[in-house]
């Protein structure tokens, strides 16, 4: 028997579906079969992505979501199952991002905006499709984390520890889940360039930014869609059906940077 990275067929949830990575993802999965369910906060931030997919003729759901909301992630799987029968993938992408802020610096609202957006609504999203795929006996879920967690950028710890916290969520979803046949991997990518470069008056994300590339083994941003699009699909695929537990990077060698 031959198993390889095919998700033709397969029905995946991509939270903040609207631009970047996750935008990237969709239309990467969707353009090799998938049928695609897209959220994000705002319904006319969805309006490109949805307008692409059905360009290339993808059967797909837009829909509001914020995954803050443990009810609303619950309902976004209901419909998913009402209108296409089953959920085999989700790709836990959405997260609310705050400005580069000095550690002696970070609010209560700083922290709680990215934990309730990080690590919680990435839970949210793992329980509500979890009776799902252990009733199917197979599932694969796709956590985002982050190079800049794993290598203690300055100026991002809320960020930074929210993606942490996401990956230790991996970890024990693995260990709990595999025996369902499902398995969860976090994937960190670099992919930057949907994102306006910074000011010259914000010299710390300035810095972050120019250091990201100059020295990468792989001198240059990912592409959404075409470097870090596939990684998703291996992971959501047969091809990774044992591999769980894992973090992937998909940062052109940024990691071995330091």
């Amino acid at each position: 028997m031959s198993v390889d990275d095919s998700v033709d067929g397969n029905v995946v949830i991509v939270t903040g579906a609207s631009k970047g990575v996750g935008r990237g993802i969709a239309l990467h999965l969707a353009r090799n079969g998938a049928t695609l369910v897209i959220t994000a906060r705002k319904p006319e931030a969805l309006e490109e992505t949805a307008a692409e997919l059905a360009k290339i003729g993808a059967p797909h759901l837009s829909t509001t979501l914020n995954v803050a909301d443990r009810e609303g992630a619950f309902a976004l799987v209901e419909r998913t199952i009402d209108e296409f029968g089953r959920v085999d993938g989700l790709v836990a992408n959405a997260q609310t991002f705050r400005s580069v802020t000095p550690f002696a610096d970070i609010t209560e609202r700083d922290m709680d905006v990215l934990l309730d957006t990080g690590p919680k609504g990435t839970l949210w999203g793992m329980q509500a499709v979890f009776p799902h795929m252990r009733d199917q006996a197979r599932g694969r879920i796709v956590t985002m984390g982050s190079n800049a967690a794993l290598l203690g950028a300055a100026g991002y710890a809320p960020y930074a520890s929210s993606k942490e916290a996401i990956r230790a969520l991996t970890r024990s979803a693995a260990r709990e889940w595999g025996k369902f046949g499902i398995t969860v991997n976090c994937l960190c990518p670099v992919s930057a360039a949907h994102r306006m470069p910074p000011e010259e008056d914000d010299p710390v994300r300035a810095r972050m930014f120019a250091e990201t590339y100059a020295n990468q083994p792989i001198p240059r941003d990912g592409d959404a869609e075409d470097d870090i699009g596939p990684v998703a699909q291996f992971l959501l695929s047969d091809a990774s059906r044992y591999v769980t537990g894992q973090t992937l990077m998909a940062d052109g060698g940024a990691i071995m940077l330091r």
